[in-house]
């Protein structure tokens, strides 16, 4: 038996750019019902994605609002990781300031996880 499909997906984009933000969280949710592991890595602004609230008024012409996107994401398992220098960055907590599902990672994780992958996407 072959081993399953793995996408990962990382986002560069953050809450001030809806679109782009958006589309990433609508590939994963699509890959996930096809039985795909999907990891979603957040490196530059889209480390902002991964704040508690950012999201919550962001929405795209013609997709769901991010907000109900990043919950759906993490209601099916889907993990965040989170680039650890971009977070230092711009002075985020980790432990108080990030949703549930965020895993904060050095470049090494994202090397491994990409490496390790059937597919990779960047936004």
């Amino acid at each position: 038996m072959a081993d399953a499909e793995k996408l990962v997906i990382m986002v560069t984009r953050g809450p001030d750019d809806p679109e782009p933000a958006t589309i990433p969280f609508v590939m994963a949710i699509a890959a996930m019902a096809s039985d795909v592991k999907v990891v979603i890595g957040l490196q530059a602004s889209g480390v902002e994605l991964a704040v508690k609230g950012a999201v919550d008024t962001v929405e795209a012409r013609g997709f769901p609002p991010l907000a109900k996107l990043l919950n759906d994401y993490r209601d099916l398992g889907g993990r965040l990781l989170i680039c650890g220098p971009c977070v230092k960055g711009r002075q985020i907590d980790p432990a108080t300031e990030l949703v549930e599902n965020a895993e904060v990672v050095a470049a090494g994780r994202f090397v491994a996880e990409i490496t390790s992958a059937t597919n990779a996407l960047v936004y």
